[in-house]
């Protein structure tokens, strides 16, 4: 059974940095497409950031030069690392496995809260 975990959350003041991760099991991390996503209260999920099988990134326009996503083949794991945040990057934070339409994962989120 395929599970991912994200964790890492919680509230910060902005301008201040965190880091999240993904931890997947049941599944050979490293032939897939690991992405990041977020879903504010009263907004739709949006893309945060991409990172292919092969290394190659992709942010959201609302994120670059402040976030960095990368991964550790080796340790399964997954990651966000997130800076200078605002309060407007408040949302829940989503991982996703992808590798088809069919073979297409989601972690259950966590909540991160930029306020003073």
């Amino acid at each position: 059974q395929v599970q991912l975990v994200e964790s890492g959350g919680g509230l910060v003041q902005p301008g201040g940095s965190l880091r999240l991760s993904c931890a997947p099991s049941g599944i050979i991390f490293s032939i897939y497409d690991m992405g990041w996503y977020r879903q504010a209260p009263g907004k739709q999920r949006e893309l945060v950031a991409t990172i292919t099988s092969g290394g190659l990134t992709n942010y959201g326009d609302s994120v670059k030069g402040r976030f960095t996503i990368s991964r550790d083949n080796a340790k399964n794991m997954g990651y966000l690392q997130m800076n200078s945040l605002k309060p407007e990057d408040t949302a829940v934070y989503y991982c996703r496995l992808s590798r088809s339409s069919w073979l297409d994962y989601w972690g259950q989120g966590t909540q991160v809260t930029v306020s003073s």
